[in-house]
């Protein structure tokens, strides 16, 4: 059994955690808005006020941070990048490629309201001098992403009906999109790629993270006291720190939790559009 170790508590819905290269870990409260940032010494910042709905962030190579929400934005000290803005009704998970490139999945309803006709959403890939490409449609509630280590596997959560897509990636060709997993019970949110191309999924009907082989077989469990686990990523010096962010669905609200585990995660690339 993993030690979890329970390092904040009191939040709303957590999303979008990812720890930088200080080893400080950033993460957003989703319905109460705000991008926050805790300190090695458990201090917490706030980075973005206010802003509601990042699913995602990254880390942008010239600083600051790439956020989703209603658009996604290149934040910089309160100075604020408008990168794409169709007029979606809002952008969950995002992640970038090796070019730091950023993949983002769209949101055509508002995925509180339980009577919403949805038509899907698609992937994105947003590049250079605002440059936006549609990869695919037929995404019911866009989650995690991430890449294989090597590059040439995409993987994408859609929590409608807890499936895991993954696609082959050469170049720009994103090709042969099937089911990685699927569980329906458990659902499917946030996720993070290891070196060894295991793929932690958190399951926000279940109370854990599932690690996947990269043949798709159950392998490693973490169990979190908290049955809405949404989002998971990799820090520490070894990358052997795994964090897990919660949706608040007990009394001490939206937690922040840290383990260690046995195999080391893929960096995730700062994007540079």
């Amino acid at each position: 059994m993993n030690k979890v170790e329970l390092l904040s508590e009191g939040w709303g819905l957590i999303e979008a955690p990812r720890v930088d290269d200080d080893n400080c870990l950033y993460f957003s409260d989703v319905p109460n808005g705000g991008v926050y940032r805790r300190l090695a010494d458990g201090e917490i910042e706030t980075v973005i006020p206010k802003r509601r709905g990042v699913g995602g962030m990254v880390f942008h190579s010239d600083g600051g941070l790439v956020v989703g929400g209603r658009n996604i934005q290149h934040v910089v000290d309160g100075e604020i990048r408008v990168l794409f803005d169709p007029g979606f009704p809002g952008f969950n998970d995002l992640h970038t490629d090796a070019l730091g490139r950023v993949y983002v999945g769209s949101l055509k309803i508002d995925p509180f309201d339980e009577n919403a006709q949805n038509p899907g959403g698609e992937l994105w890939r947003l590049g250079p001098d605002q440059t936006a490409t549609e990869i695919y449609d037929g995404v019911m509630l866009t989650n995690g992403i991430g890449f294989s280590p090597d590059g040439s596997l995409l993987y994408h959560a859609d929590s409608n009906p807890g499936r895991v897509w993954v696609s082959d990636v050469d170049g720009d060709a994103v090709t042969g999109k099937r089911i990685f997993v699927e569980d329906r019970v458990n659902a499917t949110d946030g996720l993070a790629v290891d070196v060894e191309g295991g793929v932690w999924v958190a399951q926000p009907n279940g109370g854990k993270v599932q690690r996947y082989k990269p043949d798709g077989t159950e392998d490693t469990a973490v169990a979190i006291p908290d049955p809405m686990v949404t989002s998971v990523c990799f820090g520490g010096d070894d990358m052997q720190d795994l964090y897990v962010v919660t949706g608040g669905q007990t009394s001490r609200g939206g937690c922040i939790y840290r383990t260690r585990v046995d195999v080391a995660g893929v960096p995730v690339p700062k994007a540079t559009i």
